[in-house]
């Protein structure tokens, strides 16, 4: 299986990702209601912010992933905890299917972080999921996250985690 990254174009893969982001699965990534026009305007509006980035994930060349950079000095994050130079943040999203194969999401967990790392700037990624969503928490730990604390963001109370190049590259050598 070969994972990579593309840029995601707002409007050629608008109606790939609603699906995605619509689906019940992905509940946590809060647009379950949006139209087609909403998901364009939204990644529009990402493509015009020179500090977030998205991308499609292709596994075996088939779009599967959704993955989010982000600066955390001007987006998300911001007056919620003190950045270092060299912090990104992210999201992911794996697009639904009928028929999951186990350890998938883990395999496009260590490809988004690697994809990330690949950039020499990367020092630590940082995230801030849910704190109900438990199976995202124990996929981070499985890549070298190490959960911070609680933060209230406006959208939901999320567990502030983060990833150092070295804890990732420590998780990804014991995994193997």
């Amino acid at each position: 299986m070969t994972i990579r990254f593309r840029p995601l174009d707002p409007l050629k893969d608008a109606e790939l990702i609603h699906a995605w982001v619509t689906h019940p699965k992905a509940a946590f990534w809060m647009m379950q209601d949006a139209r087609l026009e909403d998901v364009e305007r939204e990644y529009m509006a990402f493509a015009a912010n020179p500090h977030h980035q998205a991308f499609i994930g292709l596994v075996d060349e088939v779009p599967a992933i959704l993955m989010e950079r982000y600066d955390p000095t001007h987006l998300e994050l911001v007056g919620l905890y003190d950045p270092l130079p060299g912090d990104v943040g992210m999201h992911f999203l794996v697009a639904p299917t009928d028929t999951p194969v186990h350890g998938f999401t883990r395999k496009v967990i260590t490809a988004v972080m690697a994809e990330l790392f690949a950039d020499p700037a990367t020092a630590r990624v940082v995230v801030e999921p849910d704190v109900s969503n438990k199976a995202v928490h124990a996929l981070n730990e499985a890549v070298g996250f190490v959960p911070e604390r609680e933060i209230q963001k406006p959208e939901k109370k999320a567990l502030l985690s983060f990833c150092t190049r070295e804890q990732f590259e420590a998780a990804v050598a014991v995994s193997i």
